[in-house]
């Protein structure tokens, strides 16, 4: 079986749901905290264009960071290296959890989702 990264905000509601899901259903996961180990440019590149989502789903838009600093104006105006740069800077600007494997990365938790494409996932 492949190893399948779980970036998550542990003290986040969604994450501790999603991380629950993921053990009712026997999915074993490297857990990453996405806040003492940022996302880098090179992981964010991979994973947006893997995820085939735009950038601004990978912003955390409801996070006091995002809203303090504006950031749904930077969003809309930066350039794709600009916004993955700022993403990579704090992992409390990026949307969590995100399941990263070998044929896919998941951003948000979405049960229906998360069930199709962990179940194809299996050996």
């Amino acid at each position: 079986m492949e190893n399948i990264l779980f970036l998550q905000y542990p003290k986040c509601g969604t994450c501790q749901k999603a991380a629950k899901w993921l053990s009712n259903n026997n999915v074993n996961v490297v857990v990453r905290d996405i806040t003492t180990k940022n996302p880098t440019v090179a992981e964010l590149t991979d994973w947006i264009t893997r995820s085939g989502k735009p950038i601004n789903k990978f912003f955390n838009t409801s996070g006091r960071i995002y809203k303090e600093q504006n950031l749904k104006d930077v969003v809309k105006t930066a350039s794709p290296e600009e916004l993955i740069k700022l993403l990579s800077t704090n992992g409390m600007l990026v949307k969590r959890p995100i399941v990263v494997s070998d044929k896919f990365v998941l951003v948000g938790f979405d049960e229906s989702e998360w069930a199709e494409s962990l179940s194809q996932s299996r050996f």
